[in-house]
């Protein structure tokens, strides 16, 4: 029994030991290693077991399953799914979360794997099948890792973190639903606990395993989902010259928006892509159609670029529409803003990732023009997003199916340096130093 003069004068001896000295009985290698077959057990459930965004339902359930069984006190239901718990640390200090996605792909898979998914289901009004094809499988494994290293320091760790098990990061079933980022944060899951940083990952077939990728300032482009409805008159396919025909205006507007891009836009200082994904029109192939639709993405990393695209991508609708006696309408839903890793906070996850796998596979990444809603939490506040490589070292990344493919089949080897880059980057940030190697 400890005398109470003792009693209180423990935490301030703790307190003034180096990080090094009072952590945990692993390091952050050896604690990353020892979660390494559980998270290969949850990722091949959740793999096998895959969800749409928003219908999450089995996933969540597991992940709050998971998180109980560690002692902690999980609150579910935010977003439809989503799950969200906090681990309080013995010692004083700051509060973070860690983020990791948990939604599927209307993808149907082709790997081959024994435990590959066979899961169906229907995604706007489409039958699909259904794949963990993003790596969002690998996401959350390794934050049950990293959750379950943490509260096994609990003893010795400073501050608090919040395990954040996010939905629908792919987006919603229903066209302009918003995602579940925004959705989380519209329904208070920062409400009693706002973190001072935020943390995520993605796995990445341009990376080989053993290799994490990161860079400061903008690094994942936004996401603006759009669609044009140009209107013209129907006619005979014959007579053309009795109607107007939306289809030809249509791909005018359409190869215009590449000039725009290609002349209007400086994509020296920063990158643009503007893309069509669907050209819908017409029902037989004798009939002009009254309206035809195109339906694509707009990616971005600077917001006044893309609100200068966006109006004139406008303006060249309406005015080529106008020109051939039609009209046009443009809508942009803002899917996703730009992820921007907080350059002040990027000084001091940097070390940490060189310290966690060692300074050789610590790369800078280029600038992506996929997108993430990450971004959502790292505008409210500083975030840090990284990339974890999963091509194996003898393949070549550039050969290898990347994510969204229905053949993407990420090595697992890429959880444990997933966990170890993670829980590196939280501890240093807690314990207030960087690349301790505690």
């Amino acid at each position: 029994m400890r005398s109470p003069a003792l009693r209180r004068l423990l935490p301030l001896l703790l307190a003034a030991i180096p990080c090094a000295a009072f952590a945990a009985p692993a390091t952050v290698a050896e604690a990353a290693t020892a979660q390494r077959a559980a998270m290969v057990e949850w990722r091949r459930d959740f793999h096998r077991h895959p969800e749409l965004g928003s219908h999450e339902v089995r996933t969540g359930e597991a992940i709050a399953r998971e998180l109980r069984a560690m002692g902690l006190s999980p609150r579910t239901g935010i977003a439809h799914t989503g799950v969200a718990a906090v681990l309080k640390g013995v010692l004083p200090g700051p509060r973070i979360a860690l983020r990791a996605d948990m939604d599927a792909l209307p993808v149907k898979e082709e790997t081959g794997l024994p435990f590959a998914s066979t899961a169906t289901s229907s995604y706007r009004g489409q039958p699909v099948g259904v794949m963990h094809a993003c790596g969002h499988d690998m996401h959350m494994a390794i934050l049950l890792g990293v959750a379950r290293a943490l509260v096994a320091r609990r003893d010795s760790l400073h501050g608090e973190v919040m395990f954040v098990f996010q939905p629908a990061e792919e987006g919603p079933d229903e066209p302009g639903a918003p995602f579940g980022a925004k959705m989380m944060l519209d329904e208070g899951v920062w409400k009693d606990f706002r973190p001072e940083a935020v943390f995520g990952l993605h796995v990445w077939a341009g990376l080989r395993t053993g290799q994490v990728g990161f860079r400061s300032g903008p690094s994942l482009a936004s996401a603006d989902e759009w669609s044009l409805s140009v209107r013209g008159r129907q006619t005979h396919g014959s007579r053309p010259w009795d109607g107007v025909d939306p289809i030809t205006i249509g791909a005018q507007i359409l190869l215009a928006t590449q000039s725009l891009v290609a002349r209007q836009v400086n994509i020296a200082d920063t990158p643009v892509v503007l893309t069509a994904g669907q050209f819908n029109a017409g029902v037989r192939f004798n009939i002009i159609p009254d309206e035809a639709r195109l339906v694509g993405t707009l990616r971005t990393f600077d917001p006044a670029v893309r609100k200068d695209v966006i109006a004139r991508f406008r303006r060249i609708a309406d005015d080529y529409a106008h020109a051939a006696g039609g009209s046009a309408a443009l809508e942009v839903l803002d899917n996703a803003p730009a992820t921007v890793n907080d350059p002040a906070l990027a000084r001091r996850v940097w070390p940490s990732l060189q310290a966690a796998g060692g300074a050789d596979n610590a790369l800078e990444m280029p600038l992506v023009t996929v997108a993430e809603d990450f971004s959502r939490f790292a505008n409210e506040v500083p975030g840090a997003y990284f990339f974890v490589g999963t091509t194996p070292a003898d393949r070549d990344p550039a050969a290898m199916p990347i994510n969204h493919s229905p053949k993407y089949a990420p090595d697992e080897a890429a959880l444990e340096v997933g966990a170890r880059a993670m829980l590196q980057v939280a501890l240093d940030y807690l314990q207030g130093g960087a690349g301790s190697g505690s």
